[in-house]
């Protein structure tokens, strides 16, 4: 199976991809915080990174999910700047600023791509976060090379279990689907309701505008083998949402324990689904900074 896939632009426009780009720029204005950006040239296409917080504290690259980008981790995780000198990775092929490369979720693309950052900025004793899909991403990197990896935080990951199938097409899938084809407000937000654990503007306006002007990936999401989860030695801190359709907290917790030997805490949010509200995400930038060894 090819490492990489690019075939032409994910933007289905020029229009649709300024459009979603200008909300990108002012989802990180808005945040009011300073930064600079870096593209960093990887083996699989450019790579752009967001570095803020405390250059005089520990290195923490954050891992957004699908159909998201740095702004949205950097805000998510706000509260860890004083704490940690933060790198906020545009993931690749998703609707923002670095390269439209599609890596493969079945091979080691994806750590290999990682570990090419860590190297280019020079970093060691990193501690990853990830959310979503940014989980996928975190547990392909230490599959692939665990060396510099300190500790890693896992919110609502991918590739650990999945929910049934026939509640995410329905919940999900065809709300998104019927959204793409008529534009009705409603599928829009019925697709929100099942994965927002509170309203967001931003999420409303940015995936509206993804859903119109961007090719997704429907590939379905693989759960990491049990003989390669008991390979990991680097500390994992699994942070699960209960009523998350995609990823099952509970059954997530469960399987955890069983092939994770590195497991080193878990923490189920019993009133979240798979995106943390704002009082969530402030317990998880604790649970990080009480339990990173800083």
């Amino acid at each position: 199976m090819p490492k990489r896939l690019k075939m032409g632009s994910l933007f289905k426009s020029e229009q649709g991809k300024q459009e979603i780009l200008q909300l990108y720029d002012q989802k990180l204005e808005s945040l009011s915080i300073d930064f600079s950006s870096k593209r960093v040239n990887t083996s699989f296409g450019k790579t752009n990174i967001i570095i803020t917080g405390n250059p005089q504290k520990p290195p923490i690259i954050l891992i957004h999910g699908s159909n998201g980008n740095a702004p949205i981790a950097l805000e998510t995780y706000k509260d860890l700047l004083d704490s940690f000198s933060v790198y906020a990775v545009d993931l690749l092929a998703q609707p923002n600023k670095s390269a439209e490369t599609r890596l493969s979720m079945q091979d080691d693309s994806y750590g290999e791509w990682m570990h090419e950052i860590m190297d280019k900025l020079k970093l060691q004793n990193v501690i990853l976060a990830g959310f979503s899909f940014g989980g996928l991403v975190i547990l392909k990197t230490l599959l692939y090379n665990e060396q510099k990896i300190k500790e890693v935080f896992l919110t609502a990951p991918a590739f650990v279990v999945n929910g049934n199938p026939i509640k995410a097409l329905f919940r999900f899938f065809i709300p998104m689907k019927r959204y793409m084809k008529t534009k009705k407000k409603k599928y829009l937000d019925q697709f929100l309701a099942a994965a927002f654990t509170e309203k967001d503007d931003y999420a409303e306006k940015s995936l509206a505008l993804i859903f119109t002007h961007f090719i997704m990936d429907f590939t379905p999401v693989p759960v990491i083998k049990t003989t390669d989860a008991s390979k990991i030695k680097t500390p994992i801190t699994l942070i699960a949402a209960e009523n998350d359709i995609l990823f099952p907290g509970g059954k997530m917790i469960r399987r955890a324990k069983k092939i994770f030997p590195s497991l080193k805490s878990t923490v189920l949010l019993e009133d979240s689904k798979h995106v943390q509200n704002k009082i969530d995400n402030k317990k998880i930038v604790e649970i990080i900074k009480s339990n990173a060894q800083l």
